[in-house]
């Protein structure tokens, strides 16, 4: 019988990223404690080399806040490191019980559930809400992020793609499903577009349809809305959504995922969840972390508006220097470049050169021709810092004859 050659399946898998310049390089930073967005690069030689940071999801540096380092070392002392085991088994400790009640107060639901990522909040959250609604039909915004896309998946639900951020497609597959159950799923910001939802009127048709809502807020808590609950709160729309999901790990600086609703849906959740049955437990230490991140956040705006002032700054920079801005109502800069392999060297250019850190984004995460440099300015990117990105991402431009603003990008087929 003929051996399988395992490692040239693996080898293979391999190659063929490379041959559709998909293969992806991930940077070895080290962040520095208390001077962020700053770090250290450890190159391929082994030499490192202070950098500035310009993607990161830390969107507020709250990573680095005092009270939220001080709540996570005091803890650790307290409690040790680990969580010791599953929810089920040993692993519900105080400091998350505490912070459940942090989350289900910023969403005003009655309670609120934690995973131990966003990713697994929407995938085990979705599929487990949707397994346990009968005959439920979800109908899934175009646009959604993987982790919302696994989740229909494993749901084993029937499913109908609306598509982005179209009302009008929506309502005509809430009116063909008729009287059966549904479940709508969608993000308030989308981060790679920096695009966001008409959450009221997406309410307006749920309730006129009989149908749940789901709203993924990964990209916008802590960060929208005057306590940080996000755009729903912003909007004022926050009471009208059934489940609430977002992230401990972008506005507040931390780890974790979570969902918040009423006691009953969570408590189902809890109940039949693989992803959050089988699975340890977040530490007490991340979860104390996280709690003092959200009550800090809740009571400040600095940050926020801070925040805002700063990514308005920066794309304003860019726009003017005749670089290829998407224009966007958020936090989210994307610069666009249209091609995988140009995408690639522009982001090489800028930290070997410039030392500026800038992750490409390319195919899967965005449809083919608008492979883009997402960049995402926090309170800390000063404005001697928007001017060093502005003076590199021009250089780099000139160098590698990148499109200028105007130029069209055309969407390939995926």
């Amino acid at each position: 019988m003929p051996e399988t050659d395992y490692q040239a399946i693996f080898r293979g898998a391999l190659d063929r990223l490379h041959g559709e310049r998909r293969y992806r390089v991930f940077a070895d930073i080290e962040r520095i404690a208390g001077r962020f967005p700053a770090a250290r690069w450890r190159q391929p030689d082994g030499s490192s080399r202070e950098i500035t940071v310009w993607c990161s999801n830390d969107y507020l540096g709250m990573g680095q806040h005092p009270a939220v380092v001080q709540a996570l070392t005091e803890t650790a002392r307290r409690c040790g490191v680990g969580a010791g085991g599953t929810r089920n088994i040993a692993g519900t400790t105080s400091p998350l019980v505490d912070l459940e009640r942090e989350l289900a107060d910023l969403h005003g639901k009655e309670a609120a559930l934690v995973f131990t990522s966003g990713y697994v909040s929407n995938q085990t959250g979705i599929a487990t809400l949707a397994r346990l609604i009968p005959h439920c039909l979800i109908l899934s915004d175009a646009y959604n992020h993987n982790s919302m896309i696994e989740g229909v998946r494993q749901s084993g639900c029937e499913k109908k793609i609306f598509r982005h951020n179209d009302l009008g497609h929506l309502e005509a597959l809430l009116r063909e499903a008729g009287a059966r159950p549904k479940l709508i799923v969608f993000e308030s910001v989308y981060s790679m577009d920096g695009d966001v939802a008409p959450i009221g009127a997406i309410c307006d048709l749920a309730e006129r349809y009989g149908a749940l809502t789901y709203i993924d807020e990964v990209h916008a808590v802590g960060l929208y809305g005057p306590r940080g609950a996000g755009i729903a709160e912003r909007d004022g729309v926050m009471h009208r959504l059934d489940v609430i999901e977002g992230t401990l790990a972008k506005g507040f600086g931390v780890v974790g995922g979570y969902i918040s609703g009423t006691a009953a849906m969570c408590d189902a959740v809890r109940s039949h969840a693989p992803g959050f049955i089988f699975t340890t437990a977040l530490p007490p230490a991340i979860a104390a972390a996280a709690s003092a991140s959200i009550r800090h956040l809740k009571r400040s705006g600095a940050e926020r508006e801070a925040h805002q002032r700063q990514a308005a700054r920066t794309k304003a920079a860019l726009a003017a220097a005749g670089l290829p801005v998407r224009a966007t109502e958020t936090h989210i800069v994307p610069v666009m470049v249209g091609d995988a392999e140009r995408c690639k060297a522009a982001a090489d250019r800028l930290l070997e050169r410039h030392g500026i850190y800038i992750q490409p984004i390319n195919y899967p995460t965005v449809p083919r021709g608008t492979e883009r440099l997402r960049i995402t300015p926090t309170p800390f990117h000063d404005e001697a810092q928007i001017a060093r990105l502005t003076e590199a991402l021009l250089e780099v431009w000139q160098a590698l004859d990148l499109p200028r603003a105007g130029t069209p990008v055309v969407e390939a087929a995926a």
